[in-house]
């Protein structure tokens, strides 16, 4: 039986610096697995261009002139966009983080990351599993870590099995799809999440998750 061919991962890259395009855009062209659909330089183009290619993964930069990455990943958010959103970027504060998770950028990754782990990050966003750079996943963690210490217990199983949904990349719709209960109780069970694991939001939930061993 003929072997069927790899799938191939759609991506645009959206940042301020030539250089950098063209150095991500050379990278991935090396790689079979990966196809640079087209490039964007400020937010917004990088939102038209993404409705437009409707690719994988929108690989974007946070800070640019024209338009920044929280309010172009608020946009696609905002516009039911197909995309995942890898952040690729050199800021790893918490000003620049959390309005990008918030906004519902996928993952966050900085520039500095070599070479696989970028690979491997957008492979995970384009399965819509949620990517944080070490440095990203202590910040979290650390924030939400004293107030989780004083939780209410551990997760039920249908809150693991949630919360195991979530690290997916999967909304709420589709989990209440597949487990066959309504919005308002995947709703309910993601509130007693975030209560027990000391969390403010999804993300935030999943990196407790996998800190805790609960996930992975």
């Amino acid at each position: 039986m003929a072997q069927e061919p790899a799938r191939v991962i759609t991506l645009i890259v959206v940042d301020d610096h030539p250089v950098v395009r063209n150095g991500l855009r050379g990278m991935f062209a090396a790689a079979p697995e990966f196809e640079v659909l087209g490039e964007a330089a400020d937010g917004v183009e990088g939102v038209e261009t993404a409705v437009r290619l409707d690719p994988d993964v929108v690989l974007m930069d946070l800070r640019m002139p024209g338009g920044g990455g929280v309010a172009a990943i608020t946009e696609l958010t905002r516009r039911g966009a197909r995309s995942r959103v890898l952040v690729l970027t050199t800021y790893d504060t918490d000003s620049d983080t959390l309005p990008a998770i918030e906004a519902g950028a996928t993952g966050y990754l900085l520039k500095d990351a070599p070479r696989e782990e970028l690979f491997t990050a957008v492979r995970a966003a384009a399965d819509g599993r949620t990517v944080l750079s070490p440095a990203i996943a202590s910040r979290l963690i650390s924030r939400v870590r004293a107030p989780a210490a004083s939780g209410s217990g551990t997760l039920s199983a249908r809150e693991r099995e949630v919360l195991e949904l979530v690290a997916r990349g999967t909304s709420n719709r589709e989990i209440a799809a597949l487990l066959f209960i309504s919005e308002a109780t995947v709703k309910t069970h993601l509130s007693h999440v975030f209560a027990k694991l000391g969390a403010k939001d999804r993300a935030a939930a999943v990196a407790v998750g996998y800190d805790r061993g609960i996930l992975g």
